[in-house]
């Protein structure tokens, strides 16, 4: 790593926690009228995940800036009028299509890979590509079938073409179905303008690392390459070009950047209070999680049950632009059931009553019935305060 710049501004900790939560959009008026895509455009990112216990993650991302979004609405503003398509950035995501030219960096390193764990059949992507031409747009079971046994690491010679294809660009998800990705030619999905890869590495990975920039307002060095998982030699190698401006923030072990445009004037509004996805991508990164709201959060889906300590599904409580507490939930018919919930003191529980009931609200629950709260003292506090809210 060469030698930094000097840092152009000094940030205290709150600044920088408050800078954070404007760029995620949190802080200060939603901007309905962008709607859905504008949440996209402005994270540059939603991830994906299979779980879905109140809604799927990339369902929840919205929520959590806009309220009450309907389900079927996010769903179509991700995906009619090819405004996304779905790649590898954080994880797997749903990007914004006009970004398709910067991810051509990674198709290339994709299609120049020696080695896949998954075995290709001769003459299998050929077919692929010829069906989807076709009869395109098809899902991997239409195309032939998913899998050769009920494993899911399993695929079936279709499923690794057409998988292939994806990295490569050759073909698109261009929208799930069943929560089965949708695969068509991209040659038909990705409009004209943007279906190239003409751009460079060094000019993809900039654009990247800028947009990371602007999407958390002021990150380390690790938290701005990990936004689309870049490595830090990729980082290193564009960051003077970036755009984004050497800071420090008190507190922080690390060297940061920001976004120059945040720095122009102090964070200032509403804040919203509700319930976060733990693949939300203001607190996907654990380290960046604890440095900047000193909260400790990890999804424990795939810890065995014995060994949880906060749930399966456990959600971040976002109140006040702080993290005061999480809670498990689950559905039962129309009642939403908070199967756990950890509460950071007597004054965290008007915002997690609060940020339940709007959720219930939100998947069509009309009640909320706590089941454990991790203080005893405070699980009376809570329903009491669940019950005014709700009646």
């Amino acid at each position: 790593m060469t030698s930094l710049p000097r840092p152009l501004a000094e940030l205290s900790a709150d600044e920088a926690r408050r800078i954070a939560l404007r760029a995620q959009g949190f802080l200060g008026a939603p901007d309905r009228r962008a709607g859905v895509r504008g949440v996209l455009r402005h994270l540059g990112a939603v991830q994906l995940d299979t779980i879905s216990v109140l809604a799927r993650s990339h369902e929840l991302v919205p929520y959590a800036r806009l309220g009450a979004v309907g389900r079927k609405t996010v769903d179509d503003a991700y995906w009619q009028d090819t405004h996304a398509f779905e790649y590898w950035s954080h994880a797997a995501c749903i990007l914004p299509v006009e970004e398709w030219p910067h991810f051509a960096f990674r198709r290339r390193a994709y299609r120049a890979r020696p080695h896949w764990n998954h075995e290709l059949p001769d003459g299998t992507y050929e077919q692929v590509i010829k069906q989807l031409r076709a009869e395109g747009p098809l899902t991997a079971t239409e195309l032939g079938g998913a899998k050769r046994t009920s494993e899911w690491w399993d695929w079936s010679g279709t499923k690794v073409a057409v998988e292939r294809a994806l990295m490569y660009g050759e073909v698109v998800c261009t929208r799930r179905r069943g929560w089965k990705r949708v695969y068509d030619l991209a040659e038909r999905a990705i409009p004209d303008s943007l279906l190239h890869d003409e751009l460079s590495d060094t000019e993809c990975l900039r654009r990247l690392v800028r947009l990371a920039g602007q999407s958390l307002g002021v990150g380390t060095r690790a938290d701005i390459a990990d936004y689309h998982r870049l490595k830090t030699e990729q980082f290193d190698a564009v960051i003077a070009d970036s755009g984004l401006v050497p800071v420090t923030v008190a507190g922080w072990s690390k060297p940061a950047w920001a976004d120059p445009a945040a720095l122009e004037t102090p964070p200032r509004g509403r804040h919203r209070t509700t319930l976060l996805s733990p693949f939300d991508s203001l607190i996907w990164e654990r380290a960046r999680t604890e440095r900047i709201f000193g909260f400790t959060h990890r999804l424990e889906a795939y810890t065995p049950k014995p060994k949880r300590v906060y749930g399966y599904f456990a959600m971040p409580v976002l109140a006040g632009g702080r993290l005061v507490g999480r809670v498990d939930p689950a559905r039962e018919g129309r009642t939403l059931v908070a199967k756990q919930v950890a509460l950071d003191g007597i004054k965290a529980v008007p915002a997690v009553a609060q940020a339940l009931v709007e959720a219930a609200s939100w998947v069509d629950c009309t009640d909320v019935r706590v089941e454990r709260v991790d203080s005893p003292a405070l699980r009376e506090a809570l329903t009491t305060e669940l019950a005014r809210t709700l009646g």
